[in-house]
């Protein structure tokens, strides 16, 4: 039965806890074991709280007995990025600049779903400060691609990925600055959620860029998605019931998301754009002129915010950094205050024109990611080649950071391919409504 478990949903185990046919404890040691005798287990998880489980578990089964379950996820395991700080467990972010940082304090989102009654599995491996959305990370360890483990897993939420697409935790949360949760989800053929920046407390979390920091779930389905943004964000779930496309209005973002794409990515977007339309979406296309200036701030926004928050930290010691991410923190320094100010000024405007142009749809779609996951060898061998590759991964996913959007990236049936749907700032629960309806119609 643990083999079964492991390619389940979260919302599914849940299911089977309430009805009886699942014990938490049973649960969670045969994830723990899962993770204990896999071949890629230090590649995935940087640490495993095994006795934290599985106390949380006995006490969930104790719930469950008595018909006090919490919610949905009430005894279902998740694993952390290891960025969110775990009281008495090491929070290391993925590198040597906080090697033996241990937290005395949960983050607040580690304490909302510990007080739910989910079973921490353990904190997973990250690319290094969370600064890049390739997964390649030689200071701590790399994560497997489920397609490849020869290639990387996307980044940085890299062994939150992993740990859910190997059957190693049925849910996992990351974080998402620039595409940290939708690029690996969409590598390892996850959903992926994109939480809107300043919604979910970032209380106890390591920080990369503060003003687009986010939290969100990477999960199979989603409906786990959904009872862990909830969670997440201390409310109740998203009503997924009757949701449908009929009547919906998307608009297929032409200005520069379509660019470029590499052949199977052009390929499922595709696909998914015929399944919506099949399932009711009338589907536009059109330029948002804004998004491409927006981009054009993006190195002054987001470098210069990372550099001012660790470039102190990283000049005290840089030598024990991956060369290619520490030279993408250093590269914030070349921007005076004034042109920052200016970006974020600016910014703001743009973000105004877009909302004005993609008013009257209820989403806005374009491929998560153009590329595919690249050899592990290659980008090792060529920093420049690394750097061009990483930007490019990055350049759709960073759209919804930079206009300030909540996104959701499902899995088009295409492997490694993925159609992202962006709503308005805060309008998660009818982006997973859409997204639910979605899923039903990729799956078709």
């Amino acid at each position: 039965m643990s083999d079964t478990w492991r390619s389940m949903s979260a919302a599914d185990l849940g299911r089977g806890i309430e009805a009886g046919r699942i014990c938490p404890v049973t649960l969670t040691a045969a994830f723990l074991d899962a993770i204990d005798s896999h071949p890629h287990r230090d590649r995935i998880y940087a640490r495993v709280m095994r006795q934290r489980a599985l106390d949380a578990a006995a006490a969930a089964r104790g719930r469950a007995q008595a018909g006090l379950r919490r919610g949905p996820l009430d005894g279902v395991p998740v694993s952390w990025k290891d960025l969110f700080d775990t009281a008495g467990v090491a929070t290391e972010a993925g590198s040597a600049l906080l090697k033996g940082r241990v937290p005395t304090r949960n983050a607040q989102v580690v304490r909302r779903l510990a007080d739910a009654g989910l079973p921490p599995l353990g904190k997973t491996h990250m690319t290094e400060l969370a600064f890049s959305g390739l997964g390649l990370n030689p200071v701590t360890a790399t994560p497997p691609c489920i397609h490849d483990p020869d290639r990387v897993p996307g980044g940085s939420s890299s062994g939150s990925a992993a740990s859910v697409a190997w059957g190693l935790a049925p849910l996992s949360i990351g974080s998402d600055t620039g595409g940290s949760v939708r690029v690996p989800s969409v590598w390892n053929d996850l959903v992926g959620l994109k939480t809107t920046a300043g919604r979910i407390p970032l209380s106890g979390v390591v920080p990369l860029a503060e003003k687009f920091d986010t939290i969100g779930p990477l999960a199979r389905t989603v409906e786990d998605a959904a009872l862990a943004f909830a969670l997440l964000d201390s409310t109740p779930a998203p009503d997924l019931t009757g949701a449908s496309l009929k009547g919906t209005r998307m608009l297929v973002l032409e200005t520069v998301a379509l660019a470029d794409l590499d052949p199977a990515a052009a390929q499922g977007f595709e696909q998914a754009l015929a399944a919506l339309a099949r399932a009711g979406a009338r589907i536009d296309r059109a330029p948002v002129p804004a998004v491409a200036e927006a981009m054009d701030l993006a190195g002054v926004l987001f470098t210069a915010e990372c550099y001012g928050i660790w470039g102190d930290t990283i000049e005290a010691n840089p030598d024990v950094m991956f060369a290619p991410v520490r030279d993408r923190f250093r590269a914030g320094a070349q921007y005076p205050a004034h042109d920052y100010v200016r970006a974020w000024r600016r910014l703001e405007v743009l973000r105004a024109a877009y909302g004005a142009a993609t008013a009257g749809y209820d989403a806005v779609l374009i491929p998560t990611a153009p590329t595919l996951p690249e050899r592990i060898d290659r980008l090792l061998a060529d920093p420049a080649y690394f750097a061009a590759f990483n930007l490019k991964t990055l350049r759709n996913t960073r759209i919804g950071n930079l206009m300030g959007l909540c996104a959701l990236t499902l899995p088009t049936g295409v492997p490694m391919t993925g159609v992202m749907m962006m709503a308005r700032p805060r309008d998660e629960a009818r982006l997973l409504r859409l997204g639910a309806a979605a899923e039903r119609a990729l799956k078709a």
